[in-house]
């Protein structure tokens, strides 16, 4: 006789599915019941609405304005509002370094890391403490000029100002959305609807993308609305299906999101499938490649499926190039020590914006590393706060072949620990912007570095001369070929003509708000006769450039691409006539401000060359 067992396995499953829709059902009619309850009985709000502005800002990524000033910081979003509801270009807001996407095409442009999560698409972010921990009901962001850069809003369970930190630090997304295009640059209140958390806060984050700008963005101040005591949806409000719990359940019982990707990176016990399908007939690469397209949480999800995939998640090579910056909330020591297995022959590594508030300790960095850090060419750790020297002193030890380091904004190493990258013989890309580098260090690094491209010493407020490390380069850096000197406040004639001469396989060159260089001395007009591969210059707010330098850039470097010459005072619109017939790759001119350009000759250019973004700024 036939066994009964698989028949009372089909009985057992129908009556499983018959009990959970009648639970379904009377689940459903509880909370319409439920409803019609609440929609009768339904008290009034106990809960006083607490309305404040940021009281300080705590962090940021970049900006626009110098770090011994108030002019276009980040530091303009703390407290009321400056501007609003004036539009226009004012100094007391707070701006983003860069716009739209000149910055990706130019030579120092880097290349992006794959497997980016296309819901990440975050440049820029800053922190905001307020002086109340609430439990969130409405942000409201008072934008001034070009709108819509603001693409995620996060709170932080966190208390700044408390003296005990917390063992666990959670981030929730309140609102999250891809850049849009905003019509018009005209100021506005901005205000997403969020999502409500279950923890109060007082620590907002503000991330940006600014690809879809035609300009800075600027923004004036944030406004948290929020309550004490955790509200409680009404269920009239939430419309709870609970098709959707469903969906919720399962969501958890599979671990998606990186809340679970520390547990996931520590799976080995598999279960026993009878078949690996059709994949143990796929050849081993072309697995690897269909695999690669995958992001991180994804193979973390993938491996739990059967042996053979999970060899395949945990194969190093597929961690030849690894960004965990997408996914900086929840990346800690754990993270990196079940992640080191994995990239023992990792390349490319990206943990900028990662480990801050305590999330990586110096000796879990380290422990990585020295595991891991033998093959590294590229190493972004852009906003690393917890870096130190022991930081730096790993990574030149560790990364013989180290090409590449970004340091930007990483304001929390000592001065004396630069002195470390000196070591590094190799590096052909340096990116120091604000940070506390000094002279010494950088004279070092510069004697020793010799093969160095790229190099960014925008707003490194700490160096004394930079004439002596124009001189420098143009000794020892011959084969540079973008430099950054934003905000260098003591470069002359002498330091621009000794770099000049020594690197001219220059194609990008940076002298925005340099105010030390004067025209009358011949520095730019010497710029453009012995750099003539040059593609970008930005001369901004150098109010001194005149139609000499503008002709002798048109007569010399005739491969520009990009141009800023805002705030000259002596540019005429027949030298830029010049400059656009001879400059046909010329794509990016910013004449915001310039006294002799008004609208009617920046209509007139863009009618006759109309491959040439022309850019005229105002304030009303």
């Amino acid at each position: 006789m036939p066994p009964v067992f698989p028949m009372l396995t089909v009985l057992s499953m129908f009556y499983y599915m018959c009990l959970r829709r009648r639970a379904r059902t009377a689940t459903r009619g509880e909370m319409n019941s439920r409803r019609a309850i609440e929609s009768n009985t339904r008290a009034l709000p106990i809960n006083v609405e607490i309305v404040q502005y940021a009281k300080e800002v705590l962090d940021f990524s970049s900006h626009y304005g110098s770090e011994n000033s108030m002019s276009y910081t980040m530091w303009n979003l703390a407290g009321i509002p400056n501007v609003y509801p004036s539009s226009g270009d004012f100094t007391q807001t707070a701006v983003f370094r860069t716009y739209g996407t000149w910055w990706d095409r130019c030579p120092s442009a880097r290349l992006p890391f794959k497997r980016t999560p296309s819901t990440f698409c975050s440049q820029d972010y800053v922190e905001l403490a307020f002086e109340e921990p609430v439990y969130p009901t409405a942000v409201h962001i008072l934008e001034t000029y070009h709108p819509g850069a603001v693409v995620r809003i996060l709170a932080c369970s966190a208390n700044p100002y408390s003296q005990n930190p917390p063992a666990e630090v959670r981030w929730e997304i309140l609102w999250s959305e891809a850049p849009t295009k905003v019509n018009g640059p005209q100021a506005r209140q901005f205000t997403p609807c969020i999502k409500q958390i279950n923890f109060p806060t007082n620590l907002i984050r503000l991330e940006v993308n600014s690809s879809l700008l035609d300009y800075y963005t600027e923004l004036d101040a944030v406004v948290l609305h929020g309550v004490k005591e955790r509200p409680v949806l009404s269920l009239k409000a939430s419309m709870i299906d609970m098709n959707d719990i469903d969906e919720d359940e399962d969501e958890e019982k599979f671990a998606c999101g990186m809340d679970a990707l520390n547990k996931q990176f520590s799976i080995v016990t598999l279960r026993e499938w009878p078949t690996n399908g059709y994949f143990d007939k796929l050849p081993y690469e072309l697995i690897q490649l269909i695999l690669s397209h995958l992001t991180v949480p994804d193979l973390c999800r993938l491996a739990q499926t059967c042996k053979l995939l999970y060899q395949h998640c945990c194969d190093p090579l597929q961690y030849i190039h690894l960004s965990l910056q997408p996914y900086w909330a929840r990346i800690n020591d754990t993270s990196l020590e079940h992640l080191q297995s994995r990239c023992t022959l990792i390349q490319w590594l990206n943990l900028s914006w990662t480990g801050n508030r305590g999330a990586i300790s110096v000796s879990g960095f380290s422990r990585f590393l020295k595991v891991c850090g033998s093959e590294l060419v590229r190493l972004e750790l852009s906003c690393g706060h917890f870096l130190n020297e022991t930081c730096l002193e790993v990574i030149t030890e560790m990364c013989p072949n180290l090409q590449e380091l970004n340091l930007s904004s990483c304001d929390k190493i000592p001065p004396q620990a630069f002195n470390h990258i000196a070591k590094v013989g190799s590096l052909k890309r340096l990116i120091l912007y604000r940070t506390k580098v000094e002279q010494t260090a950088l004279l070092s690094i510069l004697n020793f570095c010799s093969e160095l491209q790229h190099l960014s010493l925008g707003s490194c407020v700490m160096i004394e001369d930079y004439d002596l490390i124009a001189s420098m380069m143009g000794a020892k850096c011959k084969k540079l070929r973008s430099l950054d000197l934003w905000r260098c406040k003591n470069i002359t004639e002498s330091g621009i003509a000794e770099l000049a001469s020594g690197c001219q396989l220059l194609e990008e060159l940076d002298l925005g708000w340099c105010p030390t260089l004067q025209s009358s001395t011949g520095c730019f007009t010497n710029l453009a006769r012995k750099l003539p591969n040059l593609q970008k210059l930005f001369l901004t707010a150098n109010r001194s450039v005149c139609d000499t330098d503008i002709e002798e850039l048109a007569a010399n470097c005739t491969h520009l691409r990009q141009l800023d010459i805002l705030g000259t005072r002596m540019v005429s619109p027949a030298s830029l006539r010049k400059l656009l017939e001879s400059c046909k790759d010329l794509s990016l001119l910013d004449v915001s401000f310039c006294s002799q350009i008004d609208n009617r000759v920046v209509l007139e250019l863009n009618a006759n060359f109309p491959n040439v973004f022309i850019k005229k700024s105002f304030t009303q």
